[in-house]
């Protein structure tokens, strides 16, 4: 009976011990429950509120407006044009065969866009945006937009695309933008920091210097979508900020023109108001297409401009590098007098050549011009003349004049593609060659030859600042009016009512006798507009036309002995041997305002290719100079 008891009594205990760990285990499991959904929406809430949102919402950055790039005149020569993308977030593509497949049906899209798309998702993150197509025609752009619904993870988009000028003309110093580049995001903290798809960059020109200024700031459009993807209805719309518009001094009129008249050779064309520095016309040919880098050149049409041998995407104005010729003869001459080393009356006698140490060195006039004094030497452009001048001056002389008056460094800050060519001395030579200089490449580098390397910009400001009584000026190609005024506010002081000139010390002179600025001047008006100067022939006989210049052509290999006693001509080599002709003029030659420089490549002289072509360009600018002064100041009071 007691067993029995005792059996009951132990059941009990152990029945009650169940009960209680099982009371416990829910009590546990009842606890953990309160907990996780405690977690799920307290702690967890802004997580799976995100979530939530992101099977609701969508989010699309939208491309800002480009700045815009006018003409001196409010001509747009840098615009933008609206244009219709396809878009895509690669997370929300449930079958990515599937949308190929699909999209090859509405639009173009072949196997090599295909390939490219694959590369492209390979190298972001799926949440992150990708462009399909920046380009779609509006039948494409419309049947997208009805079928939409059936597609998931794409939107189309209404955009901007930059716009340029069909001719051309203005290519080289515009620029054009393209697709950000590694390279590019490595450059500019800007660039990463904006993440747009198709977001476009300047590749060179102004559109690579303004670049960070015209870029804009981007927008957001926030909606909300169905389960299928659709947009119901728009929730939030943040506007981008339009980049910053910029006015340039080019005069796109006169810079078409001149487009015009060298697009049949290779070659530059500059001109420069001689007191502000602003260039009104810088052509380069041959030119090309910026719009069809815009949305991705094609490899056929790359190919053809990479493999064109007049190379077509140099800006010639800025890092076409050619020996000066005998356009340096006003240089050489200014600083022979300026280091009193010759006076305007010396006679030397010009027999066709000169001896020295053996080697013969030849003028351009096989029979030689005669006796002749400084004047006469620069227009009839003697080189035995300037070969003694030369050797009397010397190489380092001459170097520092040259370097004064803008040649062998960079004119523009503007444009990263520039270069500053070569003014060659002993230290130069001594360093970049490694040998000591002889006496008869001073001869030489009196002539425009041998070390000697400039570009056509730089020309056209060492005329620009001979022409303007011997200051020096800053090239401007971009339309700065605060900066403007304090080059008016400089002049001003500078001249008097009666063009009476008195000290100042706001600009730098670069002379140390001011008749030796007005004996090269007037030497230069002998060369255009007396009988026996080497660009009488192009001469313009109105008086408020006429201008002064300096012929020059340059030899880019040396001429045998065999070769001078056949007498070739330039036009009978091949192109690739032949001369470049150079020119450069002010004008007009009574109140000089504005120079120029010619470069046509393998043109052959300067007075039979380069000249006639600044006679058109001068008589075009100056027609146009009135209009021109409407838009500015009261300038100078016309000095």
């Amino acid at each position: 009976m007691l067993n029995t008891h005792d059996t009951v009594q132990s059941k009990s205990r152990l029945i009650t011990r169940r009960m209680f760990i099982l009371s416990s285990l829910k009590v546990a499991v009842f606890i953990s429950i309160i907990s996780r959904l405690f977690y799920l929406q307290i702690s967890e809430n802004i997580k799976w509120r995100s979530l939530s949102d992101k099977n609701r919402l969508r989010e699309w950055k939208i491309a800002p407006q480009r700045g815009i790039i006018e003409d001196y005149f409010g001509k747009k020569i840098a615009d933008n044009t609206k244009v219709y993308q396809l878009h895509m977030i690669p997370e929300d593509v449930p079958n990515m065969e599937s949308l190929f497949f699909r999209l090859s049906k509405m639009i173009k899209f072949d196997e090599r866009k295909k390939r490219n798309l694959i590369k492209k998702l390979k190298k972001r993150k799926p949440w992150e945006p990708i462009i399909i197509s920046d380009n779609l025609s509006w039948p494409e752009f419309s049947r997208l937009n009805l079928f939409l619904h059936e597609i998931q993870g794409i939107k189309p988009v209404v955009s901007v695309a930059r716009k340029y000028l069909k001719d051309g003309s203005s290519s080289h110093i515009i620029g054009y933008v393209s697709d950000v580049s590694v390279k590019d995001l490595e450059n500019s903290e800007l660039l990463r920091e904006i993440d747009i798809p198709g977001l476009k960059t300047g590749k060179n020109g102004l559109e690579k210097h303004l670049n960070e200024e015209m870029i804009g700031a981007p927008g957001l459009q926030r909606f909300e979508v169905n389960a299928y993807g659709k947009r119901i209805k728009e929730l939030k719309l943040i506007e981008g900020t339009s980049g910053k518009n910029f006015r340039t001094t080019i005069d796109q009129e006169v810079q078409k023109f001149t487009s015009n008249l060298i697009k049949d050779v290779s070659g530059s064309v500059c001109v420069m108001d001689i007191y502000t520095g602003d260039i009104v016309v810088m052509v380069s040919s041959p030119t090309f297409d910026p719009n069809k880098f815009v949305h991705g050149i094609s490899q056929k049409d790359w190919q053809e401009l990479i493999k064109n041998d007049r190379k077509p995407l140099i800006n010639k104005s800025l890092a076409g590098l050619y020996p000066p010729g005998s356009t340096i003869k006003p240089i050489v001459a200014l600083s022979a007098l300026e280091n009193d080393v010759v006076s305007p009356k010396k006679l030397v006698e010009c027999k066709g050549s000169i001896e020295l140490y053996g080697t013969t060195y030849h003028c351009w006039k096989e029979k030689g011009h005669g006796f002749m004094g400084l004047r006469s030497a620069i227009k009839q452009s003697c080189d035995v003349y300037f070969y003694e001048i030369s050797r009397r001056l010397g190489i380092d002389r001459m170097s520092v004049t040259a370097k004064q008056f803008g040649l062998g460094k960079r004119a523009f800050n503007n444009f990263y593609e520039e270069r500053s060519g070569t003014v060659p001395d002993t230290k130069w030579k001594l360093k970049n060659i490694g040998r000591g200089w002889v006496l008869g490449e001073t001869l030489i580098s009196g002539i425009g030859q041998g070390y000697f390397q400039v570009t056509p910009i730089q020309l056209c400001l060492m005329t620009a600042q001979l022409a303007n009584g011997g200051y020096q000026i800053e090239p401007r190609i971009v339309d700065d009016k605060y900066t403007l005024q304090k080059k008016i506010d400089a002049w001003r002081e500078e001249f008097s009512s009666n063009n009476k000139i008195f000290s100042s010390n706001s600009l730098k002179k670069l002379y140390r006798n001011k008749e030796n600025i007005k004996f090269v001047l007037d030497a230069l008006y002998g060369a255009t507009n007396e009988p026996m100067g080497t660009s009488y022939r192009s001469r313009l006989t109105k008086k408020e036309y006429i201008y002064a210049g300096k012929t020059g052509t340059s030899q880019i290999r040396t001429i045998t002995k065999e070769e001078r006693k056949l007498k070739l001509k330039n036009k009978d080599l091949p192109y690739e041997k032949r001369d470049h002709a150079l020119f450069v003029a002010f004008a007009p030659y009574t109140k000089p305002r504005y120079s120029i420089s010619i470069v046509i490549e393998h043109g052959g002289t300067g007075s039979t290719a380069a000249a006639p072509i600044a006679k058109k360009v001068i008589k075009k600018v100056l027609e146009r100079h009135e209009l021109r002064k409407k838009y500015q100041l009261d300038l100078f009071q016309e000095v």
